[in-house]
């Protein structure tokens, strides 16, 4: 196949330097280079009271695999991002199976995997793009889903869900935000002349998006309209609301999940199986002053004997890639102890992201709690009402250490550790 638009690779890097915030690295070609939307997504955070410094290289029409060999991975190699957003050509992803699994899936990988080597603390995060106005007219011929703008809308889509699933990575769902602004707000034109490339309002609708994926703040109070009138930059606001921020966790890696049994506890000599998805190690506190930390393969059973009788916290704090959960038990225990006096807290039932973080905590609960952040001595910070969905607590202006939330909710109480830094 060919692609309708050719462009000559012309290499756009530029650099932005400001105060404390994420480091951000724009891998991509036109989409992101045309309205400069790196330089948008900086404009937002200016106008929310944030900083952010961000480097881009967006060589026109550049594929996955030509960033694999030029100077995008001399950037990722260098080290030092928070996030880099990926974005492949725009109509690769959306070509037959074979072809993408051919040309597209292992660079997306290899990009990837060269940003944990390099960035371990990193976010890769792939741009999802949109369908062209009118499809992909040049090669429906060869593969007619590509005929409409909803297939091949679609097959992007798909492609790019399955490539951050399965390579761990978040994925900004900018295509999905498009495709809610012209099945609801048709009249809004969202690209050039051309039927491509993004105009002014496609640029902020993705500048939108990417705002609400890296800050995890609500874009309903941004209050930058570029140059649009205020009702086309509002429309747009809700749009990147209701697709992005009110199911944010959808479009995020996975998170590590942290569990604990009690297999048996006799005498003063435990027995604890614990259950790690979605993690690389695992640190297991035994609230006496002695830890395990191992790395994870499968449930990992740990035993243990205590010196003195007397009630302990177990604690466990499953990472991968930064990120960490936590889950805790209480015992009793006791020369006579024969499997009594176990008290283990709630299933976890509320996610907690970023973490660790240089801004907010935005908590997804599965039901209305109470959440009271305390620093390490015990300290209260604040207490929250949360209702069910997204809720974003205020951390950015707390000073850098190791906070607790506690979850107070109907089904009981869970805990969280989460990092300020």
């Amino acid at each position: 196949m060919k692609k309708s638009i050719i462009l000559s690779i012309l290499t756009a890097i530029s650099l932005v330097a400001t105060a404390q915030g994420p480091n951000i690295l724009f891998i991509g070609n036109s989409y992101t280079e045309v309205n400069n939307l790196p330089q948008m997504v900086y404009n937002i955070a200016q106008s929310m009271g944030e900083d952010m410094t961000y480097a881009s290289n967006t060589p026109g029409g550049c594929t996955f695999y030509q960033h694999c060999t030029n100077h995008s991975m001399v950037m990722i190699c260098q080290g030092g991002w928070d996030v880099v957003v990926l974005q492949e050509q725009s109509q690769y992803p959306s070509f037959p199976q074979r072809q993408v699994e051919n040309e597209v899936f292992p660079y997306a990988e290899r990009l990837i995997d060269s940003i944990y080597a390099h960035n371990p603390c990193a976010e890769p995060m792939l741009y999802m793009t949109w369908g062209r106005k009118n499809g992909d007219q040049s090669n429906a011929q060869f593969f007619p889903v590509l005929g409409t703008y909803e297939g091949m809308d679609s097959m992007l889509y798909e492609r790019y869900v399955y490539m951050a699933e399965t390579y761990d990575a978040s994925v900004c769902p900018v295509g999905r935000v498009w495709r809610y602004l012209r099945t609801n707000h048709p009249d809004i034109e969202l690209y050039q002349s051309d039927g491509s490339h993004p105009s002014t309002a496609g640029t902020y609708a993705a500048a939108c998006a990417f705002y609400t994926m890296i800050f995890h703040r609500d874009p309903d109070s941004i209050d930058y309209n570029i140059e649009l009138d205020a009702t086309t930059a509002r429309i747009i606001r809700t749009a990147a609301h209701n697709v992005v921020f009110e199911t944010i966790s959808r479009w995020q890696r996975t998170m590590p999940l942290a569990a604990i049994h009690v297999d048996t506890l006799i005498g003063t000599r435990i027995e604890l199986t614990l259950a790690c998805e979605n993690s690389h190690t695992a640190t297991c506190d035994f609230g006496d002053g002695t830890d395990s930390t191992f790395t994870i393969t499968a449930d990992q059973t740990l035993h243990h004997t205590y010196a003195d009788t007397g009630h302990y916290t177990i604690r466990i704090i499953a990472e991968r890639h930064c990120m960490t959960d936590t889950a805790s038990i209480e015992v009793w225990v006791s020369d006579t102890n024969t499997g009594t006096g176990i008290r283990t807290q709630a299933p976890q039932n509320t996610s907690i992201y970023p973490n660790p973080t240089k801004g907010d905590i935005t908590l997804h609960p599965n039901t209305a709690a109470i959440a009271t952040i305390t620093d390490e001595s015990g300290r209260t910070i604040g207490t929250f009402a949360v209702n069910p969905g997204t809720t974003v607590l205020p951390t950015r202006s707390l000073p850098d250490g190791i906070y607790i939330i506690k979850i107070d909710t109907p089904m009981g109480n869970e805990s969280h550790i989460f990092l300020k830094q």
